[in-house]
């Protein structure tokens, strides 16, 4: 199990309420929601760091990029998901 640390989070009430119908869990929940937006916010980092070093993304790369991603999505069954 990974290290914890215990921390008090303030949340609307009615997050709270739609969180409980989704999940028993909801540090667990919260947790798996911060690692995503942790790793988005990583992965913009790395991306502008790419683009300052090698130029911005042609239309191109930016097109198979897209094309990759929502393939991949699909498959996983989260196409459309954030």
């Amino acid at each position: 199990m990974a290290d914890t640390t215990r921390i008090t989070v303030t949340l609307p009430s009615d997050q709270v309420a739609e969180l409980r119908k989704l999940t028993d869990n909801i540090s667990g929940y919260v947790a798996e929601a911060v690692a995503r937006q942790l790793r988005h916010q990583l992965l913009g980092t790395d991306l502008l760091r790419h683009q300052e070093e090698h130029g911005e993304f042609t239309e191109e790369e930016l097109a198979q990029a897209r094309s990759r991603i929502f393939k991949t999505a699909e498959r996983d069954g989260s196409a459309g998901a954030a």
